[in-house]
């Protein structure tokens, strides 16, 4: 049905003048006015931080600027290693498994295991839901931070920043250290042998422009052992021009 008002021209309620004279079709209708649900949301979905340590964001007044530098709040994902400390249940699960075991308190910042739901075959205090934890991306640009997120996915239980840098006992410098550690990522086979053959055909002011697509669109592992590997033949026609004539 349509609901039509004439209203007084003096005054421009836009939000009335919306109610008064919007449309309501049939079904629309008849399920209002069963009183049936008009929208749900299913299953529960909870964003979890991903953010380097001591990343964390911070709002801050010019009263509490050092505090606040001092002790930053608490994320999701410190958060995370902190339970894992004193939870043998949450060692055994991955950052995005946590929500379906664990809800969020925002206002003291930490998880609590769900006192709802059902029993975990072995742990008869831990109760899971089908609730699901999302992660924000992270460009691969910012490659700490990437890399950082790629270790959360398939590290189970880590209770620090530095226990997620550690691999076979070893602590590495960077997180994509640990990723190649932990063999996460291509490595640049592909890439050497596609190199390696265009040489072979390819004039030298050709073979920069490969690299330069390469490192700019396929992301390899480790850029500076090809530059490294392959300086000399890029040159080849600013240390040799005669090469170019021939070629």
């Amino acid at each position: 049905m349509a609901v039509f008002g004439l209203q007084s021209s003096n005054t421009n309620d836009e939000i009335s003048r919306y109610q008064v004279g919007r449309y309501v079709n049939c079904n629309e209708a008849i399920w209002r006015i069963f009183a049936f649900p008009i929208h749900k949301r299913h299953p529960t979905v909870m964003h979890l931080m991903v953010n380097l340590e001591n990343g964390q964001r911070v709002y801050f007044t010019a009263s509490n600027a050092t505090q606040r530098a001092e002790t930053p709040p608490a994320t999701t994902l410190t958060s995370f290693f902190a339970i894992c400390q004193s939870d043998q249940f949450a060692r055994t699960l991955l950052y995005s498994e946590m929500p379906c075991y664990y809800t969020w308190n925002a206002s003291s910042k930490n998880f609590q295991r769900r006192k709802q739901g059902d029993a975990v075959l072995g742990y008869p205090d831990v109760r899971s839901t089908d609730a699901l934890g999302r992660m924000y991306t992270v460009h691969p640009k910012n490659d700490e931070c990437f890399y950082l997120r790629l270790l959360l996915v398939n590290v189970r239980g880590p209770t620090s920043f530095e226990t997620l840098r550690t691999v076979n006992g070893v602590i590495f410098p960077t997180y994509r250290a640990a990723c190649e550690e932990l063999n996460l990522l291509e490595n640049d086979t592909h890439w050497d042998t596609t190199i390696a053959e265009a040489i072979i055909s390819a004039s030298p002011s050709q073979i920069p422009t490969l690299f330069a697509i390469i490192i700019s669109t396929c992301f390899p592992s480790n850029p500076c052992n090809l530059w490294h590997k392959y300086k000399d033949n890029m040159s080849e026609d600013i240390l040799r021009p005669e090469i170019t004539i021939l070629r």
